[in-house]
């Protein structure tokens, strides 16, 4: 054999062992990568349900307090336009009586 022969024999199995050792490294450093990332995303995840679930809290309370305020003002409403209150308005307030039988125009 060669001198030749000889280093070329010698090289060949320590070239293959970086590379075994790459493929050995790689993929536990692979899966740590991939663990950590759905870990971030399942916290992420939370973290936005949590922040959703105060701003649908937010929102119910606006909700109600919308539809008190709406009850209200229809309860002013029928109260403001009652017929016996704009009658009795319209008499002491603007001195308006019942029509005389002859200012009273009946149309066919």
């Amino acid at each position: 054999m060669s001198i030749r022969g000889r280093v070329l024999g010698r090289q060949d199995p320590v070239d293959s062992r970086p590379t075994d050792l790459r493929r050995n490294v790689f993929f536990p450093v692979l899966l740590s990568c991939l663990l950590v990332a759905l870990a971030l995303l399942l916290v992420w995840q939370r973290l936005r349900v949590v922040q959703l679930g105060y701003v649908l809290s937010t929102a119910s309370k606006l909700e109600r307090r919308l539809e008190q305020e709406n009850r209200e003002l229809r309860l002013e409403l029928a109260t403001l336009t009652a017929r016996e209150r704009v009658e009795t308005m319209a008499r002491k307030r603007l001195g308006l009586r019942d029509p005389h039988a002859k200012q009273v125009v009946l149309l066919p």
